[in-house]
């Protein structure tokens, strides 16, 4: 995921630096606890080139969520697992990055949308749904190698490839959250390693079963 970093003056324009601020300030703080001040203060930026750029927090709320989308998808677009042969052996690649970007502290490696999601959902619903877009997009990218790994393993008719795409979206958010209630990290490694071994079982392609 996109890292945390220290906004400057000089990090490009005063949008771009509310952008980044909001993407670090509200994983730390939650989107409700996050200040238009604090967002100025982080961003090195006035409340009057805030609201030049956005009219209101919601608005930047929209934006921040539309953005990360942007930021993530260009990173796991890019990313070697993309360059993996077989199906199955492609998404468990997928979960192993997934892994691996749990690092450093936990609001550095949590999901932007994720966070605003819990709670923006019924007071911001133009959030809700930027922040659903951007899951379920996101989700997408992956039913192509789940169809080709269902179809290798020959695995249950019920299974759908979205289904299952949304299904490990939903256990990367939760091992996030779980992390969180814990205070510690090792917990969401722990969860995403279940879900590899889960993926894995469940779609093992069909002549390595036989042989079994």
């Amino acid at each position: 995921m996109p890292r945390k970093t220290k906004v400057s003056p000089e990090k490009g324009d005063a949008r771009t630096r509310l952008l980044d601020a909001a993407r670090d300030v509200i994983r730390r703080k939650g989107f409700d606890a996050t200040t238009v001040d604090d967002l100025c203060e982080a961003a090195g930026v006035t409340k009057g080139a805030y609201f030049h750029h956005f009219k209101s927090k919601e608005a930047l709320g929209v934006t921040a969520a539309e953005t990360w989308s942007q930021q993530t998808g260009a990173l796991f677009a890019a990313a070697p697992y993309q360059r993996v042969e077989q199906p199955l052996d492609r998404l468990l690649a997928y979960v192993d990055l997934r892994i691996a970007l749990i690092d450093g502290d936990l609001p550095d490696f949590t999901c932007l949308v994720g966070t605003m999601a819990q709670v923006v959902y019924d007071q911001y619903p133009a959030i809700r749904d930027a922040c659903g877009d951007s899951i379920a997009g996101h989700a997408k990218t992956l039913e192509a190698m789940i169809a080709e790994a269902i179809r290798d393993s020959g695995a249950c008719a019920d299974i759908t490839p979205r289904s299952l795409a949304l299904h490990i979206q939903a256990s990367i958010q939760g091992a996030f959250v779980v992390a969180k209630a814990m205070n510690d990290a090792e917990r969401a490694r722990d969860s995403l390693t279940h879900l590899r071994r889960y993926l894995e079982l469940l779609l093992k392609p069909a002549k390595e079963t036989s042989n079994v």
